[in-house]
């Protein structure tokens, strides 16, 4: 088997985003996707620009500074949508426009079930085979690269998905993606899709072959790696498999199981592999989304062994359990050895080593909240240094909501009690409430409450432990939904409770701001299973 490139796609800022709580601001998506042209990453579906401004916003800027990979726009197979992500698109030197639409029939009765339709499933099926002409056809007016997706074809009959691809391939798309939208295929049937649409599709040559699977039955990885071995050279997948429901393909796993079992596959990808867990870090504290310890080639177990025959082994002979170098994936673990009497050049080269970039306006800032926690640290991690950048970044932003006070009071026999003096940006008043509760988290959550006025839900809370030691960082989530839009707050702290309000806090910023956007992000929250019925003549 010769060489061949697959083509890695990553829709860590699109599909990634629609996990619930996932949504990241314009400038942590610009990092990013800067951070995902240093790892070589060939395109970068960046948004689906018809869904909000904030989305149109982020696909526009990404496509003008990201540099090196392929940028792309989603789009419905619809002709606002189309025109959407081709205006978002047009400050770019590479991009593509990645049109979809529902072909199995279980997609098709809930999304195209108005008689308008058609009254039959093959009347149904004529108006999905022109609107997908149209699409593909209008996207060419933008760009010669164009992505069609049958969405759903692991359910798809598979006759009439040979015809979608056929009209997708004939009116000028140049990459066919055949999704397993819903997790559902298990590797050999999946395979089998790929083989037919180069058998029986009439696809010429030219035309690339796309997996993009969901994690729902945990096949998403083995289901792209087989639909490889059946001709596709394209995998669409995200960091840490972050997507909607239980995710997407991972990028690390198939890039890692290409590389190491390359007498397999015979391929490549021109991934740069030392920067996957720099990558995953800041993916993780970005969405919030916390990379389990035993997570495959990112986690921080990945490498480590416990079992006495294990270190026996690997002290001898790293091979005797390990397929791959720690080194190969970024996971060379510097323990950093920072503290409070070292300087500012200290400070930021290491920064700079863990790739991470402070702007001048920033550092004064960032170097005091380093001298701040190095007065309670004896060290400081690079755990420690990524989440406090983060942290001033954060708080550079205009807020609604600002906690300028606190003060918590519990002990045996007495019902936790917190005070808040929270700040209101709209109408300069700071507000002081107080208020009892089941436990002092509860308390302060109820003050905040009050002083806020906020009606909403609280999903989750959650808390660990972020870097070493006794005095190490505590990480509160906190997930809250209001109208069936999610919203994350992430705070970190040597002390739990300010991180627990500060994250509460940062949740109902994020719920505020998107109550101001006339277009909010929710429809992206729908994901990739919107329903066509809106705005199609």
């Amino acid at each position: 088997m010769s060489n061949e490139r697959v083509i890695i796609f990553d829709t860590t800022l699109r599909d990634g985003e629609q996990a619930p709580g996932a949504a990241m601001t314009i400038n942590e998506k610009l990092r990013i996707a800067h951070q995902l042209a240093r790892l070589k990453v060939d395109v970068i579906e960046a948004g689906f620009p018809i869904s909000s401004p904030a989305q149109f916003e982020a696909v526009q800027r990404i496509a003008k500074e990201v540099e090196g990979p392929v940028i792309c726009g989603l789009a419905r197979a619809v002709e606002d949508d189309v025109r959407a992500a081709g205006e978002a698109l047009i400050t770019g030197t590479k991009t593509r426009i990645h049109t979809f639409i529902a072909t199995s029939d279980i997609h098709i009765n809930a999304k195209f079930g108005d008689d308008r339709f058609g009254k039959t499933m093959e009347e149904k099926r004529q108006t999905i085979l022109r609107m997908t002409d149209e699409a593909v056809r209008l996207a060419r007016t933008y760009t010669n690269d164009v992505e069609f997706s049958a969405e759903d074809a692991g359910r798809t009959d598979l006759d009439f998905l040979c015809e979608v691809v056929a009209v997708a391939s004939a009116a000028g798309a140049t990459t066919i993606n055949i999704p397993d939208t819903t997790g559902y295929c298990v590797p050999k049937e999946y395979a089998e899709l790929f083989r037919m649409a180069r058998e029986r599709c009439g696809l010429p040559e030219h035309v690339i072959l796309s997996t993009h699977c969901h994690d729902d039955l945990g096949l998403a990885v083995a289901n792209s790696l087989a639909g490889v071995l059946a001709g596709a050279r394209q995998i669409e997948c995200t960091i840490n498999g972050i997507g909607e429901r239980a995710g997407n393909a991972s990028l690390e796993e198939v890039v890692m199981a290409l590389k190491v079992r390359s007498g397999r596959f015979g391929l490549d990808t021109g991934i740069n592999t030392p920067l996957l867990t720099e990558t995953s870090k800041m993916v993780s504290i970005a969405t919030g989304f916390m990379v389990p310890p035993n997570k495959a080639v990112v986690g921080g177990n990945a490498f480590s062994h416990e079992a006495g025959i294990h270190q026996h082994g690997v002290l001898k002979s790293r091979e005797t359990y390990e397929i791959m170098k720690a080194e190969d994936v970024g996971q060379e673990a510097e323990a950093i050895r920072l503290g409070r009497h070292s300087g500012r050049h200290g400070l930021f080269n290491r920064l700079e080593k863990l790739g991470v970039f402070v702007g001048d306006e920033q550092k004064q800032e960032v170097y005091q909240k380093f001298v701040d926690l190095a007065d309670r640290k004896k060290e400081i991690y690079d755990e420690d240094l990524l989440h406090l950048v983060e942290d001033a970044r954060a708080k550079a932003r205009t807020n609604h909501y600002r906690l300028d006070q606190m003060h918590v009071s519990s002990g045996t026999g007495r019902e936790p009690r917190a005070e808040v003096l929270v700040y209101h940006h709209a109408t300069d008043v700071a507000q002081k409430e107080v208020a009892d509760g089941d436990g002092p988290v509860d308390a302060i959550y109820k003050a905040i409450d009050q002083a806020t006025g906020s009606h909403h839900d609280l999903i989750s809370y959650s808390i660990r432990s972020v870097s070493e030691g006794a005095d190490a960082m505590g990480e509160v989530t906190v997930l809250i939904s209001d109208g069936g839009a999610y919203f994350r707050g992430l705070a970190r702290s040597t002390d739990v409770l300010q991180a627990s309000a500060d994250a509460y806090v940062e949740a109902l910023n994020q719920l505020e701001a998107f109550r101001t956007e006339e277009k909010s992000v929710a429809f992206v929250g729908n994901g990739i299973m919107q329903s066509f019925q809106g705005g199609i003549a």
